[in-house]
Protein backbone atom coordinates (compact mmCIF):
# COMPACT_ATOMS: atom_id res chain seq x y z
CA UNK A 1 0.00 0.00 0.00
CA UNK A 2 1.18 3.41 -0.71
CA UNK A 3 2.34 5.87 1.72
CA UNK A 4 -0.66 8.21 0.79
CA UNK A 5 -3.35 9.42 2.70
CA UNK A 6 -6.89 9.13 1.53
CA UNK A 7 -8.41 10.76 4.63
CA UNK A 8 -9.20 14.67 4.59
CA UNK A 9 -10.45 15.48 8.08
CA UNK A 10 -10.78 13.73 11.53
CA UNK A 11 -13.58 13.58 13.92
CA UNK A 12 -13.66 13.81 17.84
CA UNK A 13 -16.10 11.89 19.83
CA UNK A 14 -15.02 14.11 22.62
CA UNK A 15 -15.31 13.42 26.01
CA UNK A 16 -19.43 12.91 25.84
CA UNK A 17 -21.47 13.21 23.28
CA UNK A 18 -24.58 14.24 25.88
CA UNK A 19 -25.56 17.92 24.58
CA UNK A 20 -26.09 18.53 28.23
CA UNK A 21 -22.81 17.11 29.57
CA UNK A 22 -21.13 18.86 26.73
CA UNK A 23 -22.59 22.67 28.15
CA UNK A 24 -20.76 21.68 31.34
CA UNK A 25 -17.49 20.73 29.66
CA UNK A 26 -17.40 23.75 27.94
CA UNK A 27 -17.81 25.79 31.05
CA UNK A 28 -15.31 24.13 32.79
CA UNK A 29 -12.48 24.15 30.17
CA UNK A 30 -13.06 27.93 29.58
CA UNK A 31 -12.67 28.55 32.79
CA UNK A 32 -10.10 26.46 33.51
CA UNK A 33 -7.78 28.09 30.08
CA UNK A 34 -8.77 31.25 31.19
CA UNK A 35 -7.31 30.70 35.00
CA UNK A 36 -4.12 29.04 33.33
CA UNK A 37 -3.62 31.66 30.82
CA UNK A 38 -4.32 34.03 33.47
CA UNK A 39 -1.83 32.31 36.13
CA UNK A 40 1.27 31.67 34.17
CA UNK A 41 1.24 35.11 31.92
CA UNK A 42 1.12 36.64 35.82
CA UNK A 43 3.96 34.56 36.31
CA UNK A 44 6.24 35.86 33.03
CA UNK A 45 5.21 39.38 33.16
CA UNK A 46 6.28 39.67 37.02
CA UNK A 47 9.56 38.16 36.79
CA UNK A 48 10.22 39.78 33.30
CA UNK A 49 8.86 43.18 34.70
CA UNK A 50 11.42 42.45 37.90
CA UNK A 51 15.09 42.64 37.51
CA UNK A 52 15.80 41.06 40.31
CA UNK A 53 14.06 37.94 39.42
CA UNK A 54 14.72 38.19 36.12
CA UNK A 55 18.47 37.88 36.43
CA UNK A 56 17.90 34.91 38.90
CA UNK A 57 18.52 31.47 37.10
CA UNK A 58 16.03 29.75 38.77
CA UNK A 59 13.23 32.39 38.13
CA UNK A 60 14.80 32.62 34.58
CA UNK A 61 13.69 29.39 34.05
CA UNK A 62 10.27 29.28 35.80
CA UNK A 63 9.43 32.43 33.54
CA UNK A 64 10.41 30.05 30.15
CA UNK A 65 8.27 27.12 32.18
CA UNK A 66 4.90 29.77 32.30
CA UNK A 67 5.90 30.18 28.89
CA UNK A 68 5.49 26.83 27.77
CA UNK A 69 3.02 25.74 30.17
CA UNK A 70 0.59 28.48 28.82
CA UNK A 71 1.34 27.75 24.76
CA UNK A 72 1.01 23.59 25.42
CA UNK A 73 -2.37 24.72 27.04
CA UNK A 74 -3.16 26.76 23.95
CA UNK A 75 -2.26 23.88 21.11
CA UNK A 76 -5.33 22.00 22.34
CA UNK A 77 -7.66 23.32 25.03
CA UNK A 78 -9.46 26.26 22.60
CA UNK A 79 -9.87 23.15 19.62
CA UNK A 80 -11.54 21.51 22.79
CA UNK A 81 -13.89 24.53 24.04
CA UNK A 82 -15.19 25.29 20.42
CA UNK A 83 -15.97 21.65 20.15
CA UNK A 84 -18.08 21.62 22.64
CA UNK A 85 -20.51 24.40 20.64
CA UNK A 86 -20.73 21.66 17.99
CA UNK A 87 -22.73 18.62 17.30
CA UNK A 88 -19.82 16.76 14.83
CA UNK A 89 -15.99 18.24 16.18
CA UNK A 90 -14.22 17.85 13.03
CA UNK A 91 -10.44 19.20 12.21
CA UNK A 92 -8.64 18.61 8.76
CA UNK A 93 -5.65 16.24 8.50
CA UNK A 94 -3.51 19.31 8.31
CA UNK A 95 -4.86 20.62 11.30
CA UNK A 96 -4.45 17.65 13.58
CA UNK A 97 -0.70 16.86 12.05
CA UNK A 98 -0.20 21.04 13.28
CA UNK A 99 -1.55 19.90 16.86
CA UNK A 100 0.17 17.07 17.24
CA UNK A 101 3.37 19.14 16.43
CA UNK A 102 2.87 21.53 18.55
CA UNK A 103 1.89 19.00 21.62
CA UNK A 104 5.50 17.63 21.55
CA UNK A 105 7.20 20.62 20.56
CA UNK A 106 6.17 22.16 23.84
CA UNK A 107 6.00 19.08 25.70
CA UNK A 108 9.36 18.23 25.01
CA UNK A 109 10.81 21.76 25.34
CA UNK A 110 9.39 21.28 29.36
CA UNK A 111 11.08 18.09 29.97
CA UNK A 112 14.33 20.33 29.43
CA UNK A 113 13.43 23.00 31.45
CA UNK A 114 12.52 20.70 33.79
CA UNK A 115 15.67 19.01 33.88
CA UNK A 116 17.68 23.03 33.76
CA UNK A 117 15.96 23.64 36.69
CA UNK A 118 17.01 20.53 38.41
CA UNK A 119 20.42 21.07 37.65
CA UNK A 120 20.38 25.24 38.61
CA UNK A 121 18.69 23.44 41.80
CA UNK A 122 21.87 21.32 42.16
CA UNK A 123 24.15 23.80 42.17
CA UNK A 124 22.91 26.66 44.43
CA UNK A 125 22.55 23.96 47.25
CA UNK A 126 25.21 21.55 46.72
CA UNK A 127 28.15 24.14 45.06
CA UNK A 128 26.63 27.13 46.22
CA UNK A 129 30.43 29.03 46.01
CA UNK A 130 30.59 28.05 42.58
CA UNK A 131 27.03 29.07 41.60
CA UNK A 132 27.26 32.30 39.96
CA UNK A 133 30.14 31.15 38.05
CA UNK A 134 28.45 27.85 36.79
CA UNK A 135 24.64 29.44 36.08
CA UNK A 136 25.61 32.43 34.07
CA UNK A 137 23.79 33.90 31.97
CA UNK A 138 25.61 32.63 29.48
CA UNK A 139 24.14 28.80 29.96
CA UNK A 140 20.77 29.80 30.94
CA UNK A 141 20.49 30.97 27.29
CA UNK A 142 22.34 28.16 25.81
CA UNK A 143 19.62 25.85 27.55
CA UNK A 144 16.53 27.60 26.88
CA UNK A 145 18.25 27.44 22.90
CA UNK A 146 18.56 23.81 23.97
CA UNK A 147 15.33 23.39 25.19
CA UNK A 148 13.89 24.85 21.39
CA UNK A 149 16.20 22.60 19.74
CA UNK A 150 15.34 19.56 21.65
CA UNK A 151 11.45 20.07 21.51
CA UNK A 152 11.55 20.79 17.72
CA UNK A 153 13.78 17.51 17.06
CA UNK A 154 11.76 15.64 19.19
CA UNK A 155 8.36 16.92 17.50
CA UNK A 156 9.22 17.07 14.00
CA UNK A 157 10.71 13.60 14.37
CA UNK A 158 6.74 12.56 15.36
CA UNK A 159 5.43 14.59 12.63
CA UNK A 160 7.87 12.61 10.19
CA UNK A 161 6.80 9.32 11.74
CA UNK A 162 2.68 9.84 11.12
CA UNK A 163 3.26 10.78 7.87
CA UNK A 164 4.33 7.72 7.00
CA UNK A 165 1.29 6.14 7.73
CA UNK A 166 -1.29 5.44 5.26
CA UNK A 167 -5.12 6.92 6.41
CA UNK A 168 -7.48 5.31 3.71
CA UNK A 169 -10.31 5.24 6.44
CA UNK A 170 -12.26 5.20 9.18
CA UNK A 171 -11.58 8.68 10.33
CA UNK A 172 -13.46 8.32 13.97
CA UNK A 173 -10.85 9.19 16.48
CA UNK A 174 -12.29 8.32 20.59
CA UNK A 175 -10.50 11.29 22.15
CA UNK A 176 -10.50 15.20 21.90
CA UNK A 177 -7.05 15.69 20.57
CA UNK A 178 -4.54 14.67 17.71
CA UNK A 179 -2.13 11.70 19.41
CA UNK A 180 0.09 9.12 18.18
CA UNK A 181 -1.39 6.07 19.65
CA UNK A 182 -5.35 7.07 18.41
CA UNK A 183 -3.74 8.21 15.33
CA UNK A 184 -2.03 5.04 15.03
CA UNK A 185 -5.32 2.48 15.40
CA UNK A 186 -6.54 4.60 12.71
CA UNK A 187 -3.80 3.71 10.26
CA UNK A 188 -4.45 1.01 7.41
CA UNK A 189 -1.61 -1.31 8.32
CA UNK A 190 -0.40 -3.22 10.90
CA UNK A 191 1.15 -0.32 13.74
CA UNK A 192 2.83 -2.87 15.83
CA UNK A 193 6.55 -1.77 14.91
CA UNK A 194 5.51 2.29 14.54
CA UNK A 195 4.00 1.55 18.50
CA UNK A 196 6.95 0.22 19.44
CA UNK A 197 9.08 2.90 17.84
CA UNK A 198 6.48 5.77 19.97
CA UNK A 199 7.14 3.91 23.31
CA UNK A 200 11.19 3.76 22.53
CA UNK A 201 10.90 7.63 21.42
CA UNK A 202 8.56 8.88 24.29
CA UNK A 203 7.61 6.85 26.68
CA UNK A 204 11.47 5.34 27.30
CA UNK A 205 13.13 9.19 27.50
CA UNK A 206 10.20 10.29 29.88
CA UNK A 207 10.80 7.23 32.30
CA UNK A 208 15.00 8.01 31.76
CA UNK A 209 14.40 11.61 32.47
CA UNK A 210 12.05 11.11 34.88
CA UNK A 211 14.32 8.81 37.23
CA UNK A 212 17.30 10.53 36.59
CA UNK A 213 15.56 13.72 37.91
CA UNK A 214 14.01 11.95 41.51
CA UNK A 215 17.52 10.63 41.76
CA UNK A 216 19.23 14.26 41.28
CA UNK A 217 16.29 15.80 44.02
CA UNK A 218 17.31 12.92 46.34
CA UNK A 219 20.88 13.57 46.51
CA UNK A 220 19.59 16.88 47.01
CA UNK A 221 17.91 16.63 49.87
CA UNK A 222 20.19 14.59 51.51
CA UNK A 223 23.22 17.01 51.09
CA UNK A 224 21.13 19.53 52.83
CA UNK A 225 21.99 17.36 56.77
CA UNK A 226 24.88 19.73 56.26
CA UNK A 227 23.61 23.13 56.28
CA UNK A 228 21.50 25.11 58.73
CA UNK A 229 18.03 24.40 59.84
CA UNK A 230 16.85 28.10 57.77
CA UNK A 231 18.32 26.92 54.45
CA UNK A 232 17.13 23.32 54.70
CA UNK A 233 13.32 24.63 55.49
CA UNK A 234 14.02 27.02 52.25
CA UNK A 235 15.60 24.59 50.34
CA UNK A 236 13.04 22.13 50.92
CA UNK A 237 10.55 23.88 50.26
CA UNK A 238 12.04 24.84 46.66
CA UNK A 239 12.82 21.48 45.77
CA UNK A 240 9.28 20.24 46.75
CA UNK A 241 7.84 22.25 44.32
CA UNK A 242 10.23 21.38 41.81
CA UNK A 243 9.50 18.19 42.57
CA UNK A 244 5.30 18.28 42.22
CA UNK A 245 5.82 19.96 38.69
CA UNK A 246 7.94 16.59 37.49
CA UNK A 247 5.59 14.24 39.24
CA UNK A 248 2.48 15.85 37.50
CA UNK A 249 4.44 16.59 34.04
CA UNK A 250 6.18 12.93 33.93
CA UNK A 251 3.10 10.35 35.42
CA UNK A 252 0.34 11.43 32.79
CA UNK A 253 3.68 11.29 30.43
CA UNK A 254 4.86 8.30 30.95
CA UNK A 255 1.14 6.39 31.59
CA UNK A 256 0.27 7.64 27.85
CA UNK A 257 3.23 7.07 25.99
CA UNK A 258 5.42 3.84 27.89
CA UNK A 259 3.02 1.42 27.35
CA UNK A 260 2.23 -0.97 24.10
CA UNK A 261 -0.07 0.76 21.73
CA UNK A 262 -3.41 0.36 23.28
CA UNK A 263 -6.43 1.93 24.38
CA UNK A 264 -8.02 2.20 27.99
CA UNK A 265 -11.29 3.45 28.93
CA UNK A 266 -9.71 6.49 31.21
CA UNK A 267 -7.15 7.42 28.40
CA UNK A 268 -9.30 10.57 27.93
CA UNK A 269 -9.10 11.47 31.59
CA UNK A 270 -5.24 11.33 31.39
CA UNK A 271 -5.32 13.58 28.79
CA UNK A 272 -7.21 16.18 30.16
CA UNK A 273 -5.03 16.10 33.35
CA UNK A 274 -1.70 17.00 31.20
CA UNK A 275 -3.61 19.22 28.67
CA UNK A 276 -5.48 21.20 31.25
CA UNK A 277 -5.20 20.54 34.76
CA UNK A 278 -0.84 20.35 34.70
CA UNK A 279 -0.54 23.43 33.45
CA UNK A 280 -3.20 25.12 35.90
CA UNK A 281 -1.36 23.53 38.67
CA UNK A 282 1.83 24.64 38.13
CA UNK A 283 1.96 28.44 38.21
CA UNK A 284 -0.37 27.57 41.79
CA UNK A 285 2.73 25.32 43.04
CA UNK A 286 4.89 27.93 42.09
CA UNK A 287 3.23 30.85 43.42
CA UNK A 288 1.55 29.91 46.48
CA UNK A 289 4.89 28.40 48.03
CA UNK A 290 7.02 31.29 47.20
CA UNK A 291 7.33 34.33 49.43
CA UNK A 292 9.48 35.86 46.95
CA UNK A 293 7.34 34.98 43.72
CA UNK A 294 3.91 36.74 45.94
CA UNK A 295 5.53 39.59 47.20
CA UNK A 296 7.01 40.47 43.16
CA UNK A 297 3.91 39.91 41.64
CA UNK A 298 2.27 43.06 44.39
CA UNK A 299 4.61 45.00 43.61
CA UNK A 300 4.46 45.22 39.69
CA UNK A 301 1.10 44.79 39.56
CA UNK A 302 1.08 47.45 41.83
CA UNK A 303 3.18 49.34 39.86
CA UNK A 304 0.91 48.08 36.35
CA UNK A 305 -2.17 49.99 38.44
CA UNK A 306 -0.40 53.01 39.18
CA UNK A 307 0.88 53.48 36.29
CA UNK A 308 -2.34 53.21 34.59
CA UNK A 309 -4.43 55.59 36.81
CA UNK A 310 -1.60 58.04 35.83
CA UNK A 311 -2.47 58.01 32.22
Amino acid sequence: MKNQSFVTEFVFLGLSQNPNVQKLILIICLFVYIATIGGNMTIVVTIVCSPTLLSSPMYFFLAFLSLLDASFSSAMTPKMIVDCVYERKTISFGGCMIQLFFEHFFGGAEVIVLTAMAYDRYVAICKPLHYSSIMTPRLCGILVAVAWAGGFLHSIIQIIFTLQLPFCGPNVIDHFICDLYPLLELACIDTHIYGLLVAANSGFICIIIFSLLLFSYGFILLSLKSHSSERQWKALSTCGSHIAVVVLFFIPCIFTYARPPTSFSFDKVVAIFYTMLSPLLNPMIYTFRNKDMKNAIRKVWKKLIVHSDEK
